[in-house]
């Protein structure tokens, strides 16, 4: 019987423990695939220096932002495996991985595929544009932007970094919205003809778990560009991923649903439309 693991974390790739652990999997026939990201090598002489609080807050930055690229990269490693093994001095890295081997992505009369589209979902958390951005396949997360609340994700050299850099979000200013310079239009020219989005059509965050009613946001997107795709996503579970206020996840089990594409109807009103959309997202709650 074979069995496929993955090695996983911020373990130090060249302490003895780790060395030996892989090579136990491997000659047990165990097929090993790692996913690893760089921390604890560069951390093994603790001096007095290191238990400073500057060096303890920027180790923990770092250990954020290598959370950042290994949950980008499980999704792969892990598909098809039935164990995952945390690496020698990982107890953070635990934490992470019940995290994200508790999601669970499907896709319902739809597939990835790197066509324009626009991805529309319930909003529990400012963790539910990256979460979703991170569940597509690489070639089209690649080409698919989340849009965000500025005044969020502009708060803070961190925050502002993982948006601009990691996740090349469109950010939008709630505050300053005219007539003349819609959120709709901002979002259309920086997609182009080739970007996807990822949009919150509810406008704001849910504090009950109810989906509530859309916003015409994205109804004037199908209007102007018909031709995109619009493919609604449900997410369950995650209210308490990353509650108001927060910064860091809380593990909690959450599943991601894509459904099948729709399109704005011919002479369809808006409100009917809405609702239209708003019931594709419900649907694939069950």
């Amino acid at each position: 019987l074979s069995v496929t693991a993955v090695l996983f974390g911020t373990f130090n790739s060249r302490h003895a423990a780790n060395i030996l652990l892989a090579q136990e999997l491997r000659g047990s026939g165990v097929e090993l695939r790692v996913c690893h990201e760089p921390l604890w090598e560069q951390t093994r002489d603790k001096q007095d220096s290191y238990f400073a609080p500057g060096a303890l807050l920027a180790l923990g930055l770092r250990w954020v932002l290598a959370a950042f690229r290994l949950a980008i990269r499980f999704r792969y490693a892990a598909a098809g495996a039935e164990v995952i093994v945390v690496g020698f001095n990982g107890q953070l890295d635990v934490l992470l991985a019940r995290l994200l081997a508790g999601a669970s992505i499907r896709w319902i009369a739809s597939q990835p595929d790197t066509c324009q589209r626009v991805y529309f979902a319930n909003h529990t958390s400012h963790l539910d544009a990256l979460l979703i951005w991170a569940s597509l396949p690489r070639l089209v997360r690649e080409i698919t932007r989340p849009v965000a609340a500025k005044d969020y994700w502009s708060r803070g050299a961190m925050r502002r970094w993982l948006a601009e850099e990691v996740f090349n979000a469109i950010l939008i200013d709630r505050t300053d919205i005219k007539v003349h310079q819609s959120p709709v239009d901002l979002m259309l020219r920086q997609a182009g003809s080739t970007r996807s989005l990822i949009v919150f059509p509810e406008g704001s965050r849910s504090t009950t778990g109810e989906i509530g009613d859309f916003k015409s946001g994205l109804y004037y997107l199908a209007k102007k560009r018909p031709e995109i795709e619009l493919i609604p996503v449900h997410i369950d579970n995650l209210n308490r991923v990353l509650p108001r206020g927060e910064f860091l996840p809380v593990p909690l089990l959450s599943c991601i649903s894509f459904g099948p594409p729709l399109w704005l109807e011919r002479d369809e009103a808006k409100l009917d439309f809405l609702a239209r959309a708003r019931r594709a997202v419900l649907a694939l709650k069950e």
